[in-house]
């Protein structure tokens, strides 16, 4: 997901967005997987407006 995402916005994003983006890669898999799914809540260390972002995104499956 979160390749798709970056994929999609990339162009879009600034430098400040990028370091979000690049801490929510380098986050726990399972607890990020968790969070974007509903299943937990994002921890202090996830959470944010990069993470409600990438949350939202949905692609288009062709």
């Amino acid at each position: 997901m979160l390749g798709r995402f970056a994929d999609a916005h990339i162009g879009d994003l600034s430098e400040t967005e990028v370091d979000q983006l690049e801490h929510l890669i380098e986050a726990n898999d399972p607890d990020l997987y968790a969070a974007l799914t509903g299943v937990t809540a994002p921890g202090a260390d996830i959470a944010g407006a990069m993470f409600e972002r990438v949350k939202s995104f949905r692609p288009t499956i062709l």
